[in-house]
């Protein structure tokens, strides 16, 4: 490949979007849900949260299904776990609550300036219409939107990742990926031969040596600066 050739090549810059782009508050919006149930004799909420947490995270590693069912199952079994009483209601207002969540605060013009030199993409563990209201409130035009429901797959499968470089018909070398979620992006992306991968660490959380090579950054105001634009 010439010089001008590997100028010329596309780079796309890949998202997750819940808790990377979107902020995502999904803990504020069970809480509220469940307001009138949480005074259960005996009931441990911040227990109850993990729990919802992690069954989400292994609902996805499950069989495809879209993902308001995820919420669905995965928020009642945390309840019957705890002995809460579910309602179909509960699972339809998480649903309805995660169509409303926007952007943080530095995303869209941190978006804005990276599309001065990059394509822009999102990889999203959610279904279409979901997370078109997501980026309506981003207010940035996206050149490609990836959902697990187009892929069939959830992340941290790599079949959800192999299917949107595919579909954006670029090479993983091509892709520079950023994102939030450790488990579901920064594990599942370290051997697939990315360009370059960032962690948006909003949480301070403990990365690891094991899964470097990555940046870090505490959230997206200084992606366009590491990136060049």
């Amino acid at each position: 490949m010439t010089t001008s050739e590997v100028e010329n090549m596309r780079q796309v810059v890949t998202f997750d979007a819940y808790g990377t782009l979107v902020d995502f508050e999904l803990v504020p919006a069970t809480l509220k849900t469940l307001r009138d149930r949480l005074d259960l004799d005996g009931l441990d909420v911040d227990k109850f949260i993990d729990n919802f947490r992690v069954m989400r995270f292994q609902a996805v590693l499950e069989a495809y299904r879209p993902y308001d069912e995820v919420l669905h199952s995965s928020l009642e079994k945390a309840m019957r776990l705890h002995g809460l009483e579910f309602r179909t209601s509960d699972g339809d207002a998480l649903v309805e609550a995660v169509s409303g969540f926007g952007p943080f605060p530095e995303v869209p013009d941190a978006l804005r300036a990276l599309k001065s030199r990059y394509e822009i993409a999102i990889i999203s563990n959610t279904n279409d219409d979901l997370i078109a209201r997501n980026i309506e409130r981003i207010g940035v035009d996206f050149d490609h939107v990836i959902t697990a429901q187009q892929a069939g797959a959830y992340k941290p499968s790599r079949e959800t990742f192999e299917y949107a470089y595919k579909t954006i018909g670029v090479e993983p070398s091509q892709v520079i990926h950023t994102a939030q979620g450790w488990e579901y992006d920064l594990i599942p992306t370290r051997d697939l031969g990315l360009a370059r991968r960032v962690w948006i660490n909003r949480f301070g959380r403990r990365g690891s040596t094991a899964y470097q090579p990555y940046d870090e950054l505490s959230d997206l105001s200084g992606l366009p600066a590491l990136l060049g634009c």
